[in-house]
């Protein structure tokens, strides 16, 4: 017992220093120390997060959209448009049999076209587009104008 007294008395004796405990908050939320930057920085994920989320959706969209382009029936749609329309635009104003007017409707809109001389005697096609609201287009496509496609060799400066 007198062993456990001197240990007692030599662990009393020995001088010790502490600080006083403190408790603070680690959360800026419950503290206060940088609230600000501490909203901002949680506001500035949810706007990430909600941005990445409408990017992916609008991505999915635009993808499923050239899925369906791409189809084979969208494919073959397109092309027998392109044709039909290639068509109807060779026996309207071809050089063989042309015809000077007529009109036809086209996805609700009727389209009539007709050609007709301006006062310089200058030849034009006149159409005339009414779409299903009433709306009225006229475009005036020149016959015989401009040299699209062809080279003119009176100017020897001119090298192609």
């Amino acid at each position: 017992m007198k062993k456990l007294g001197t240990i007692l008395l030599l662990l009393l004796a020995i001088p010790t220093k502490a600080s006083e405990l403190t408790f603070g908050f680690k959360s800026p939320s419950f503290s206060g120390i940088g609230t600000g930057s501490h909203y901002l920085t949680i506001e500035n994920q949810e706007h990430s997060r909600k941005k990445s989320i409408e990017d992916a959706l609008e991505a999915a969209r635009k993808a499923a959209e050239r899925e369906a382009d791409n189809t084979t029936l969208a494919k073959f749609i397109r092309n027998l448009e392109s044709r039909i329309y290639s068509q109807l635009v060779d026996n309207m104003f071809s050089n063989e049999d042309a015809v000077t007017f007529g009109s036809f409707t086209l996805e609700g809109s009727t389209v009539a076209y007709q050609v007709m001389t301006n006062d310089a005697g200058e030849d034009y096609i006149e159409m005339r587009i009414v779409d299903t609201e009433g709306s009225e287009t006229i475009i005036e496509i020149p016959i015989g104008t401009g040299n699209f496609g062809s080279i003119d060799t009176s100017d020897d400066d001119v090298a192609f």
